[in-house]
């Protein structure tokens, strides 16, 4: 086996045939993508969840009337979507720059992700000394994190990514790293008995078994990173939703600061969209054995 490797190219064809069969089939990522009962199932779920955060705002907005609750402690639904047409310019230049902080820490985090978990998966020792370095790295605060990050850095957009890297980096890393740890060792020592090498090993078995595991960890990741680029610019930045929140907070504008809220969920659930969305497409399904065989 290893010799048919190492020969010309009509050796190597049984090699690569081999190996593609080692890619999960269809029938292994099926599980992650919603059939048609299921698909239906989550469309009625939406439906709900609709339903109810309708109900919520009409029982809001007749509370805040029947009590006449002050606008600066509770302001009703109907003023926070005043509030958001009348900021609309200012709110979406103030959510571009948060969302290229958010989106560059979390492409930053996911290159390191990928580095330190392969690194991880492939040496015992590396992981031995990394592991509980990362899981020790969570007691610590990210808002005790943060102003040393500020003082290193200063008030540019580094800071801010940095502060979204170091948020998004443990799921990122630890959902690699335990993916790559349910690849079948059968498909790996297969491999190995047919001379593949750890590239070979990276490309036919472990990213591809540890790939739902690393979408799992990115849709938290997603939803993590806007949260880290306004807690960045909390501590010291001139534009971004964090900044927008504390202006408003200040000047006691509460159905601004509920805008701004509005405007954060908003954009975390489109990042959430866009890991699904990478994920649906990632997760479509490897070739079939009939396929590896042509």
């Amino acid at each position: 086996m290893p010799g048919d490797e190492a020969g010309g190219g009509g050796g190597r064809r049984p090699f690569v045939r081999a190996a593609a069969r080692l890619r999960p089939t269809r029938r292994t990522t099926a599980r992650l993508r919603p059939e048609g009962r299921a698909g239906g199932a989550s469309g009625r779920f939406r439906w709900e969840a609709a339903a109810s955060l309708g109900a919520l705002l009409l029982g809001w907005e007749g509370a805040v009337r029947a009590f006449h609750v002050p606008a600066w402690l509770l302001p009703a639904p109907s003023a926070v979507v005043r509030a958001l047409w009348a900021e609309r310019t200012v709110l979406l230049d103030h959510a571009a720059a948060t969302v290229t902080e958010a989106a560059a820490g979390l492409g930053l985090a996911a290159l390191l992700a990928v580095a330190v978990a392969t690194a991880m998966a492939f040496f015992a020792a590396v992981r031995a000394a990394l592991y509980p370095l990362l899981v020790v790295s969570q007691t610590v605060p990210i808002i005790a994190l943060a102003p040393l990050v500020i003082v290193w850095f200063g008030y540019g957009m580094l800071p801010k990514v940095l502060v979204v890297a170091l948020v998004t980096f443990f799921p990122l890393a630890v959902s690699l790293a335990e993916g790559y740890r349910t690849a079948d060792p059968r498909r790996l020592a297969l491999l190995r008995t047919m001379g593949g090498g750890r590239w070979a090993a990276f490309r036919y078995v472990l990213w591809p078994s540890a790939l739902p595991s690393f979408f799992a960890g990115l849709r938290i990741a997603a939803t993590y990173s806007v949260t880290g680029a306004v807690i960045g610019e909390w501590l010291g930045a001139t534009k971004g939703l964090g900044v927008y929140l504390i202006r408003a907070s200040k000047s006691f504008a509460t159905e601004r600061l509920f805008a701004a809220i509005a405007v954060i969920v908003g954009v975390s659930l489109l990042f959430f969209a866009a890991a699904e969305f990478l994920a649906r497409l990632s997760l479509r399904g490897g070739p079939t054995m009939g396929a590896a065989e042509r």
